[in-house]
């Protein structure tokens, strides 16, 4: 998975991709200090896996991974190469989602390209951009799309008139996310890389003090909170400033500066739960002796694709999966305990994959 982090300059972009990452990228107060995006890569926290490496002591120990992009700050005109914005959102096509940090204190100290924070209008200019630049992509196709249709082809006639659907949306300032369209419709437009269509997290970013008294006292936050809402957009509170002074600890004063803060978990955790949700995806693990590994698939996958995820020659010649749920395992211990109790099921080639599963799939080629 690749999570581009957009936002207009000086919102705390570089700022959080340091805390996701714990890497250096440069942070600071001017725009387009950032011109290359910076490029990071996490493991996805699962304490099933780190179970699982206890219980088989495993010579490799393989955590499912994110990939973040931290892409510079767009500006208004983006879509028409202001402030390099056509390099900027051409970063932007190759990421699966979005996180989108909007800016939500106040500071004298901080410049803001537009003179102060204002979530809506900061939004807004965002999603302008991008739209803007998915109508110029969308027209050409488009007009593709009717000059063949001429010929009588009845699927570039539909493609054409889907096209057209999506072009009287995207020109009313709607994002292609929530377009109302058949399958055959989603596909159609799926089929170029549509900056609007990526699933969305905003990442309010509130200063120390906001974030501490609570995002439901801040005004900001719940105007972002609001866009989210009537765009099925995820959200997410946080703090970049803090996150980046957690990053710098180790395990245990991290976890006894969440504490004193009253949080559960970092922002890091908390983002990538809610970037999985977003995009619906759950990890399903094996574990054995060489190895224990997390494997991302989407939510609804079949065994035998689950399968492909490791070889194609394990979907090609799929079986049957040999599965036991995760908790039913913590609970034997071993697996010959769950074995004994009934708990390690034999599913063929119709099961759907469940997070937690951890499996053993059998196949022949």
């Amino acid at each position: 998975m690749k999570l581009g982090i957009v936002g207009l300059p000086n919102v705390g972009k570089s700022t959080l991709f340091n805390a996701i990452t714990a890497s250096a990228a440069e942070s600071a107060n001017y725009p387009f200090c950032t011109i290359d995006p910076n490029v990071g890569v996490v493991t996805v926290p699962d304490s099933r896996l780190d179970f699982l490496a206890e219980m088989y002591s495993p010579k490799k120990y393989t955590p499912a991974v994110i990939e973040f992009v931290d892409i510079a700050g767009l500006v208004r005109g983006a879509s028409k190469g202001e402030g390099l914005g056509n390099k900027f959102l051409s970063n932007i096509r190759g990421t699966d989602a979005l996180v989108h940090v909007v800016r939500c204190f106040d500071s004298e100290d901080v410049i803001h390209v537009e003179g102060g924070a204002d979530p809506r209008r900061d939004v807004e200019i965002i999603n302008l951009e991008l739209i803007l630049s998915d109508i110029e992509m969308i027209e050409r196709r488009a007009d593709k799309a009717r000059r063949a249709a001429k010929t009588g082809d009845k699927k570039l006639a539909r493609e054409a008139e889907t096209l057209e659907r999506l072009l009287e949306r995207l020109n009313s300032g709607l994002p292609a996310r929530g377009f109302d369209g058949s399958e055959e419709d989603i596909e159609i437009i799926s089929a170029s890389e549509l900056l609007t269509l990526k699933p969305v997290v905003y990442a309010a970013n509130m200063d120390e003090r906001g974030f501490t008294e609570g995002p439901e006292n801040n005004e900001y936050f719940r105007r972002v909170e609001e866009i989210a809402r009537a765009e099925g957009a995820g959200v997410l509170p946080i703090c970049a400033k803090t996150e980046q002074e957690i990053s710098l600890l180790d395990e245990e004063e991290r976890g006894l500066f969440l504490e004193e803060l009253g949080a559960a978990e970092s922002g890091l955790n908390r983002l990538i739960i809610t970037s999985y949700a977003l995009l619906g995806l759950i990890s399903y693990l094996t574990a054995g002796a060489d190895e224990v590994r997390a494997w991302t698939i989407k939510r609804g996958t079949r065994a035998p694709r689950a399968a492909g995820k490791i070889h194609s020659d394990f979907e090609r010649g799929f079986i049957r999966a040999e599965v036991v749920a995760f908790e039913d395992l913590k609970e034997c211990r071993t697996m010959a305990a769950a074995r004994e109790r009934g708990l390690i099921r034999s599913e063929g080639k119709d099961y759907i994959m469940r997070d937690g599963d951890i499996v053993n799939f059998r196949f022949n080629v």
